[in-house]
């Protein structure tokens, strides 16, 4: 089994690529994870302790978190993912917590990384290091997939109007 681990970013689809590619050739199954965070977090993390907050329920932070990443594996499969069995999991709690123990019995745990520039990206993102400290199988950190910037196709513009 490869666990791969979707936020529903354009890493974690790179990474879903990768995984669905790798289980191909393992004949092995995928097992899409996707964490919440409990809503009585977010207060404290993001300062919005007033009260003044009407926060989500468990019931909806885990539907939209399955609607993420069915869509995302939706998504991947649509550009050409591979057909092998694949489950989804949804669970609260920590994204690396929960990734690491999805894939206790795992061949291999898939990650995306954030990709966030040139400085950024020199440090590994808190999930993807948890991840490759404390995984007790093979971790792999896909970056994103680079986009066309939007500077090269104004360029491409300009010259034809010229």
């Amino acid at each position: 089994m490869i666990v791969v681990g979707v936020d529903g970013s354009e890493s974690a689809r790179a990474a879903l690529g990768f995984g669905l590619e790798e289980a191909a050739r393992r004949s092995a199954r995928v097992r899409v994870v996707t964490a919440f965070r409990s809503p009585e977090y977010w207060p404290v993390a993001y300062g919005m302790a007033s009260g003044m907050v009407v926060l989500p329920s468990i019931e909806q932070l885990a539907e939209d978190a399955q609607r993420t990443a069915r869509q995302t594996l939706t998504e991947v499969v649509g550009r050409g993912g591979a057909a092998v069995p694949v489950e989804v999991r949804v669970a609260q709690g920590h994204p690396a917590t929960l990734l690491l123990d999805q894939a206790a019995q795992a061949e291999l745990l898939v990650v995306g990384h954030r990709g966030l520039g040139a400085v950024a990206s020199v440090c590994l993102g808190s999930v993807g290091l948890q991840c490759v400290l404390h995984a007790v199988c093979p971790v792999v950190v896909v970056p994103p997939v680079p986009r066309p910037t939007v500077r090269g196709a104004t360029a491409v513009a300009s010259e034809a109007q010229a």
